[in-house]
């Protein structure tokens, strides 16, 4: 792919609105985010570079609806800390290749083999198998690029930034380091390719509680939690902060997921955008398979309470992740 110096627009300057005292916005919050992320990313990929298919395959997912929730948990982080969004947005945005690779990836016909995403063909479907696949790399690879781009440049187009700004905290390259070493733990290996690897090897088996969470936690939490922790990490806040961002992210991770399991037997076909009961035809290992519906249900709550319980140490500032977090177990889709 071309190089991020050679496409990437400068962002624009939106500002970030700070929440209302009383009834917390979160629909206007999180639109707010979502739309600094999908700026950046639409600047980031506005360029297409050869060959032209791989560029429409990687864009075909990308841009298929996601609602941005890791990036967007990355800023919010950030911002909880004494941050500004807007100075992490590349590292934020990376999220989003590393979770669209996943998905890609997820839904081929070697692995879960579905024929909708977000209610669009799968790439599969539209582009071929050999290119999904390549889609999915060239997504995880260059979400390390992202990662790497100078940060605390995005003031706008045109503004050479005020005293305040220019004194923003600097994002070293050791604590950018750190984040990629993050991330990639968190994504490979002894992350999501081994929770993913063993939702395969679970199939069919008998539930198991110690096999279940590793999958849930392995699968999707790892991903969720280092994108809470890398807002605060490269906020450059005290290690008591970073550790209770952390345990919220992993508790908000896993409730992430058994609400995907209940909702895979509630929710309809417009609601998911795929075909609803596939977990039950492929016999996975979920919660409701293993405590039922409504057990399911409860453990949700349970993780809820138990992130909400991980901001005691903060007050007013982490409103809006503790709104996320009852987002997540209340979402319908």
């Amino acid at each position: 792919m071309m190089s991020a110096q050679n496409r990437r627009a400068p962002l624009s300057g939106s500002s970030i609105k700070p929440p209302h005292r009383g009834a917390f916005p979160l629909k206007n919050y999180l639109s707010e985010k979502r739309t600094l992320i999908d700026a950046y990313l639409e600047s980031y990929f506005s360029i297409s570079s050869p060959p032209q298919i791989l560029h429409e395959a990687v864009v075909y997912s990308l841009f298929a609806g996601g609602k941005r929730l890791r990036p967007i948990l990355a800023l919010t982080s950030h911002e909880v800390c004494g941050g500004d969004p807007r100075n992490i947005i590349p590292q934020a945005s990376a999220l989003e290749l590393i979770h669209t690779y996943s998905l890609i990836h997820d839904d081929l016909p070697a692995m879960d083999n579905d024929d909708l995403r977000r209610g669009k063909p799968t790439n599969h479907k539209v582009f071929g198998e050999a290119m999904a696949i390549l889609a999915g790399d060239a997504l995880l690879t260059e979400a390390f690029s992202m990662i790497g781009e100078p940060a605390n440049r995005n003031t706008g187009p045109g503004r050479k930034g005020t005293r305040q700004q220019k004194a923003t905290l600097r994002i070293t390259h050791s604590t950018i380091a750190k984040v990629i070493h993050d991330v990639a733990k968190a994504a490979g290996l002894l992350g999501m390719v081994a929770g993913q690897a063993q939702d395969i090897i679970a199939e069919n088996a008998e539930p198991n509680s110690d096999v279940l969470q590793f999958i849930h936690f392995q699968k999707t939490a790892a991903l969720i939690k280092v994108s809470v922790r890398m807002g605060a990490v490269l906020a450059g806040t005290k290690k008591d902060r970073v550790d209770a961002l952390t345990r919220y992210g992993e508790q908000i991770g896993l409730a992430f997921q058994v609400i995907d399991d209940i909702l895979d037997i509630e929710g309809t076909a417009e609601e998911l955008g795929k075909s609803p009961g596939s977990d039950s035809k492929k016999k996975k290992m979920t919660y409701p398979a293993l405590y039922g519906t409504e057990g399911a249900r409860q453990k949700a709550k349970e993780l809820l309470n138990g992130a909400l319980d991980s901001l005691g140490i903060f007050s007013r500032e982490a409103d809006p992740l503790r709104h996320i977090a009852r987002y997540i177990v209340g979402r319908k889709a």
